[in-house]
């Protein structure tokens, strides 16, 4: 398959990946009727997807079968008026019918917005009033139903809205609600459209996960689902043999990353366990019964994986392992490597792009490094000034696009020219995110730039006080965040979770013991003068720590106070 897209296939070396990445860009090129059905007909016993979930449920799938029913299922959305362009808001969980409505609305042209479950009343309405959605697809759940049900009065643009039930909903009397059970497989058969899409369309949009701010709307075009090969091929080193399971909720960019484009390019097993609440122990079951060979997951899946007795569980079949979503803790690197055997392969990139950064299978990897940059895009450094930084020298992480827009970098913030001009002017495309380069030409993970601490005239990144606090047997999870000080300007702030069996010994004496170790660890003035215990650290749908938030209860008690 991946000889359809690129001039050379297999790469020695990071020079020779450097030198030698090529894309061949069909005209219109489309996902699922370029990979999908093409796959359908060389390999059409091939297992593309094998669903599970915590209810004991199975469904495997050949990329045969999967073409059927994305073909019905788009016979059934032209059914209901949806076509070219329309905006399409998906909140599916990870229920199977998740990866069929993808493909169908590839396969018509509309534009795909995935939405995470969570979702209130009001980010319902700024989503539907943002993006004119058309349509709505969700899962039957109580709460999300409930939540688009006060939006409709103020979401005028929203014409069809369906329901996805586990059983046809016969009792089903509302005219307002489709019910795709009892519907989908009733409508006529299913007739390409004369024209579906240029690779400039705009083909999915996500609103970013808001660590700060109201989300932005990143808006891609087909060619985005290309960009992803090397995710797939390259990052997660899969094949047609490779049963590959990613953990991302559906509302997540992480979603199209792990569990969808890249591993389909590759001819892969998309494996899923639909989960309604996260536990490590039933997860690592899952490896073992089904004997996934490929796993990637943020850190903070790590982080809890890590505290089982992996001795109980067989993860022989476990092949390779890869992670992002936020920067990896060398000491939780260390520990799965010493259990497993394994080591992880680091990944960077953000709702906005594919992966620019990576650890590559021709590549060593470096316990908390990101990796070296993805020869699809041209990555430099900046200082403040716009020049490149040295080797060694933190700066914000950029894109130089050139001529030509690198396969995978978005479009544009979706109707807000002033957005996306702040963040990629001049040729240069700004992600927000500080790093630095080592000598051998691997970057380290700082920050972003408004996490970034200064006390006393030293700048502090928070990853780097994260890791040495991680160090500790008592931490599971941390986050690091300054606090205005008169004196020094601010200080470092710590939120910590412990382990179950330290929790006991929160205290003063605890403090005190985890602000040597920061110092023993890392340079002494980094260490964290305010150590605050918590049950979680508040995150995104994604798992990404939300400093802003622990910043903003920061100031509300010290108003309060």
């Amino acid at each position: 398959m991946i000889e359809r897209f690129l001039k050379q296939t297999h790469f020695e070396s990071v020079e020779d990946y450097n030198k030698n990445l090529e894309f061949i860009i069909p005209e219109n090129f489309n996902f699922a009727y370029d990979v999908m059905d093409v796959w359908a007909e060389e390999k059409p016993d091939g297992l593309a997807l094998l669903w599970t979930n915590d209810q004991g449920a199975e469904i495997r799938t050949t990329f045969r079968e999967l073409k059927e029913q994305t073909d019905q299922a788009a016979a059934y959305l032209q059914s209901l008026g949806i076509g070219k362009n329309d905006p399409v808001m998906l909140i599916l969980k990870r229920r199977y019918e998740w990866w069929v409505v993808m493909l169908a609305l590839h396969k018509l042209g509309a534009i795909v917005i995935p939405a995470t479950h969570m979702l209130t009343k009001h980010d319902i309405v700024y989503r539907n009033t943002r993006a004119s959605v058309k349509a709505i697809i969700c899962a039957d759940d109580d709460y999300i139903i409930g939540q688009i049900k006060l939006a409709m009065p103020e979401s005028p643009t929203v014409k069809v809205l369906i329901k996805v039930s586990e059983t046809p909903d016969s009792s089903n009397s509302s005219t307002s609600w489709h019910d795709w059970q009892s519907e989908w497989q009733l409508a006529p058969k299913f007739v390409k459209p004369a024209f579906v899409n240029t690779n400039d369309d705009t083909m999915l949009m996500y609103f970013t996960s808001g660590t700060s701010g109201e989300p932005k709307m990143v808006a891609h075009d087909y060619l985005y689902a290309m960009g992803h090969l090397t995710t797939g091929v390259f990052w997660h080193n899969l094949h047609e043999g490779s049963l590959h399971l990613t953990v991302a909720d559906t509302g997540w960019g992480k979603a199209v990353w792990g569990k969808f484009y890249g591993q389909w390019f590759a001819g892969a097993t998309v494996f899923v366990f639909d989960h309604e609440k996260f536990n490590a122990e039933t997860l690592l079951r899952q490896i073992e019964k089904y004997k996934v060979t490929s796993f990637c997951a943020p850190p903070t899946i790590y982080r809890f994986m890590i505290r089982e007795d992996l001795s109980k569980f067989d993860l022989s079949s476990l092949e390779y392992c890869t992670t992002a979503g936020e920067a990896l803790n060398p000491a939780v690197y260390d520990k799965f490597f010493e259990k497993t055997g394994i080591r992880m392969m680091e990944g960077f990139g953000q709702t906005e792009t594919t992966m620019t950064l990576g650890t590559l299978p021709w590549m060593t990897p470096k316990p908390g490094s990101m990796g070296m940059p993805n020869a699809q895009y041209h990555i430099d450094l900046l200082r403040a000034d716009g020049t490149s930084c040295e080797d060694g020298e933190k700066g914000e992480i950029v894109v130089r696009v050139g001529d030509r827009k690198p396969i995978g970098l978005f479009k544009e913030y979706y109707r807000d020219a002033e957005l996306t001009r702040e963040a990629w002017h001049d040729g240069i495309y700004h992600t927000g995110d500080m790093a630095w380069r080592d000598e051998d030409g691997y970057y380290w993970f700082e920050g972003r730039i408004d996490d970034v601490i200064k006390s006393s005239g030293y700048r502090i990144g928070p990853f780097e006080v994260e890791s040495a606090l991680m160090t500790h047997p008592a931490v599971v999870e941390c986050a690091i965040t300054g606090v205005p000080d008169d004196i020094r300007g601010m200080v470092v702030k710590a939120t910590v979770v412990l382990g179950k069996e330290w929790k006991d010994k929160a205290g003063d004496d605890l403090v005190k013991e985890l602000q040597q170790h920061v110092k023993r660890v890392t340079a002494p003035y980094k260490y964290p003068r305010i150590v605050e215990f918590v049950d979680e650290l508040p995150k995104t749908i994604s798992g990404k720590i939300r400093r802003v938030e622990i910043r903003n209860n920061d100031k509300e008690k010290g108003h309060r106070e």
